[in-house]
């Protein structure tokens, strides 16, 4: 790394550490005649001591779109109380024109296992006010957790309306499974669109600046970031449809390009810790990772993108994974071929065990982009882009929680904007007469906007075929809602009556309950 990309990374790692200053050394700068707060606030990676506090600072609509030149002072406060007069934690960041003016802010210090409130202010403009928390400390055994986990939120699919009803859910934690953005155009003459957008297809950082600000333009999805701490990972539409690893529909030289564009504006638009930033070209980027709730949950956050293997008997250059019928996809049966890559299923083989021997995890959480579990179509074809597509690397991890046996383990997925419920069960041995041991719980949620592409006659065959299919359905969006105790687990499917009616009603599609102790979901 160059002298002056190493400084880059320093400046940024840096702009990320929460530096105070009492009230008096303050500067309100000029009077702005425009609200640089655009995107709203957001917060995450919580743990029993401290949280991420991110904005994006935007110029004013009416100037040019260079207007905003050098770094920029933020100021932000951390308060007890809303009206902000019990404050905290006090300091300023800097945000830098090479990260689209962005600001982490990265506090430490604070009480475990409390909310806090906490805003920005640059010059005279003061942004919205957020609200976050801690986590409990790790020996702490607490009552109860409620995380919302949700996915695919295509803007022009439908509108935000279930980003109204979590926020009305009061969760503690926000799990955001993958495809924040897409990266397409709208095709020309499209019909039944809930709303449209002028943007090209993403392929520059400019572009992918534009489409995160499009996005993040959505009230709800602000009022859902302004509510409490969110963890996100990204699944293929943050850069491109179905891309694996260095490999895209573009040529290669191309496609990193693109590729390292996403990730840089993912970062840029997510509150993530500094420290995920591995490079300064954003040619990686940390994604997986742990969180821990106390004793009560253990989070392993997956990346199923940047290590994987391309997808079996896909040709080169082709837009969609697509599927195959298994006997003429000799490929697919390959030993090697992994959706994580090596060195994340070891550190997720390792977390497993850890939680398994140190007699301490009340429930173990795979969350992760997609659906785990079989999905074998009438038809004989088998997916290659889900883990459908790499059973070598699904038994692997299926041998890693039969073989360290954590106390529960539920996995989460999105991506197929289907809401799926299953019993996670070993590979059964031919020939033996005996049925697979349930080993996990699966909750597979639907999309927040995205359509889910088929019927439910389909779905219903495809369930019919796969036994260990408890619940599929796929006419609803919306998110999934889990009640966590240290006896249960509850997943209530929240969907919306309409994706395209901003004012939709919600109710729950189903409920479901995991007893501790007992693989498998039952419905409640």
């Amino acid at each position: 790394m160059n002298l002056h990309r190493r400084t880059f990374l320093q400046s940024a790692s840096l702009a990320a550490v929460a530096a105070t200053l009492p009230r008096w050394a303050w500067s309100r700068g000029p009077a702005l005649q425009h609200d640089p707060f655009r995107l709203g606030v957001a917060s995450g990676e919580p743990t029993a001591d401290g949280v991420v506090l991110w904005t994006r600072i935007l110029p004013d609509p009416a100037a040019a779109p260079d207007a905003l030149q050098g770094p920029l002072t933020v100021h932000w406060e951390l308060a007890h109380d809303a009206a902000f007069r019990r404050i905290v934690q006090r300091g300023q960041a800097q945000a830098w024109p090479a990260l689209g003016h962005s600001v982490h802010v990265e506090l430490r210090g604070l009480q475990a296992d409390r909310w806090y409130h906490y805003r920005f202010m640059l010059g005279d403009a003061v942004s919205a006010t957020g609200r976050t928390r801690t986590t409990p400390a790790d020996a702490q055994l607490p009552a109860a957790l409620r995380l919302a986990f949700a996915s695919c939120q295509r803007w022009e699919d439908g509108h935000y309306a279930a980003w109204h009803h979590l926020c009305a859910d009061a969760p503690d934690l926000v799990l955001f499974l993958g495809d924040y953005i897409y990266e397409n155009a709208i095709t020309p003459g499209s019909t039944g669109l809930a709303r449209v957008h002028t943007l090209p297809p993403a392929r520059t950082l400019d572009d992918y600046r534009a489409r995160y600000a499009l996005h993040k333009s959505d009230p709800a999805l602000q009022a859902a970031h302004a509510a409490c701490p969110w963890a996100v990972v990204w699944d293929d539409h943050e850069v491109q449809n179905d891309y694996a690893a260095d490999r895209g529909s573009l040529d290669a030289s191309a496609f990193v390009a693109q590729r390292n564009a996403g990730w840089q504006a993912f970062y840029e638009h997510m509150p993530l810790r500094a420290a995920s930033m591995l490079n300064a070209e954003f040619s990686s980027l940390q994604i997986y990772r742990r969180l821990r709730w106390g004793r009560l949950a253990h989070l392993h956050l997956l990346d199923n993108r940047q290590y994987r293997h391309w997808q079996a008997c896909r040709k080169p250059g082709t837009r969609s994974a697509g599927a195959v019928h298994p006997a003429d996809c000799p490929e697919l049966a390959d030993p090697q071929r992994s959706l994580l890559g090596t060195a994340q299923e070891h550190w997720l083989d390792a977390g497993l065990a850890a939680d398994a021997q140190h007699k301490t995890t009340q429930w173990s959480v795979i969350a992760q982009q997609t659906l785990f579990s079989p999905r074998r179509y009438p038809s004989g074809l088998q997916s290659t882009d889900s883990w459908d597509g790499y059973p070598a690397a699904r038994a692997r991890l299926l041998q890693s929680i039969a073989r360290h046996a954590p106390r529960n383990t539920v996995l989460l997925g999105g991506d197929i904007h289907q809401n799926y419920v299953c019993q996670v069960q070993e590979d059964a041995v031919p020939g033996t007469g005996t049925a697979p041991r349930v080993l996990a719980s699966e909750f597979c949620g639907t999309s927040i906007s995205s359509r889910s592409g088929t019927t439910q006659a389909r779905v219903d065959a495809i369930a019919r075929h796969n036994p260990h299919v408890l619940f599929a359905r796929c006419e609803q969006r919306g998110y999934g809602l889990a009640d966590i105790t240290p006896g249960r687990w509850t997943t209530s499917l929240r969907v919306l009556d309409d994706a395209m009616d901003a004012d939709s009603g919600i109710s729950t599609q189903a409920r479901f309950v995991v007893e501790d102790g007992r693989a498998g979901p039952v419905l409640a």
